[in-house]
């Protein structure tokens, strides 16, 4: 029986094991395929390289702040029309100062704001925050497109001097951001009683709130760390197009949710929480996205890459839920 139990043991590890390279091991190889697939096609390798990493290190950035949120097991789809809220109050500051440190903060305090407003509207009326997120959702991008169409004039589009943000341009730069980031969002996450608590408030809520644990101090704090990833988020998509467009970020909502089950969390939160999982994650999806525009939107027309997405962001969740089912009684 010993044995038996030793066995069993060492097979959930070396499972567990297999479970957490498999991620990387995913990146890695949709890394090696876009490479295939852009020499294949003759094209310029270098230009598409800053484009998925142009692309993937803003996904990243809020994906890595938005794993706090779905730690607690919320939802937050108002991610993108924050990050188009927070860089289009960031050019009009640019605009009417004419000052860089003056746009950075901006950005972010309206970014960290409109984060803790969905979590403190869901406090005060009881609200699950899925509920606020999709008010703010619609909110804040009726606001930027009235801001957008009213100072764009005919091109319906606001900007900077690209020379403003070209210091930051960089590969270096924008890699540096990244992993300070990232770095910070660890070390909370896995080294304080801010990310232990909040893994517990994720994985059992009632257990957590009988033994004196406020869930809504911990959502203000998730939402915090949220926030600042929108903010950086939002800075880094001035840097790589300086003008805003009432589409920008649109998509970058829905993508966190995809980033993070490619990134191996669970999307129900809890205490198999990663914050790797939104940085692995999120660079598998953009590097996927644009092997798919590749091979399937450019001979079946645009759409059908979206569909492929879908079909297999399901089979992840299908997959991963299957390894974290067990006999026990749901939370």
């Amino acid at each position: 029986m010993e044995n038996e139990r030793k066995a069993l043991l060492a097979k959930y590890k070396r499972r567990q094991r297999i479970l957490m390279l498999l991620p990387i091991a995913s990146l890695l190889i949709l890394f090696g395929v876009f490479c295939s697939v852009i020499i294949s096609k003759e094209y310029r390798l270098d230009m598409y390289l800053k484009i998925i990493f142009n692309e993937g290190v803003v996904l990243a950035v809020v994906a890595t702040g938005a794993t706090f949120i779905y730690t607690l097991g919320s939802f937050d789809i108002s991610l993108g029309a924050s990050t188009l809220f927070s860089a289009t109050m960031g050019v009009m500051a640019y605009n009417a100062t004419k000052s860089l440190p003056l746009m950075l903060l901006v950005i972010m305090g309206v970014a960290i704001g409109c984060s803790l407003a969905s979590s403190v509207l869901a406090s005060i009326f009881g609200l699950p925050v899925f509920v606020t997120t999709v008010a703010m959702m619609s909110v804040l991008s009726a606001i930027s497109a009235k801001i957008i169409t009213s100072n764009g004039g005919a091109l319906g589009g606001i900007s900077i001097p690209s020379s403003v943000v070209q210091p930051f341009d960089a590969v270096e730069i924008k890699f540096l951001i990244l992993a300070v980031f990232v770095a910070v969002c660890i070390f909370v996450f896995n080294f304080t009683k801010i990310g232990r608590r909040e893994k517990f408030l994720g994985g059992n809520p009632i257990c957590a709130k009988l033994t004196g644990i406020g869930i809504n101090k911990y959502a203000i704090i998730a939402f915090v760390m949220a926030g600042i990833g929108v903010g950086i988020g939002a800075f880094l998509t001035l840097v790589y197009t300086p003008s805003v467009t009432a589409s920008t970020a649109s998509s970058i909502g829905m993508n966190v949710i995809v980033a993070i089950v490619f990134g191996g969390m669970p999307i129900s939160g809890g205490p198999r929480s990663k914050i790797y999982a939104a940085v692995t994650g999120g660079f598998s999806y953009i590097i996927l996205n644009n092997i798919l525009k590749l091979l399937i939107d450019s001979n079946a027309g645009y759409g059908i890459s979206q569909i492929v997405s879908a079909l297999f962001f399901l089979a992840v969740v299908y997959l991963t839920g299957m390894n974290y089912r067990t006999k026990l009684l749901p939370r």
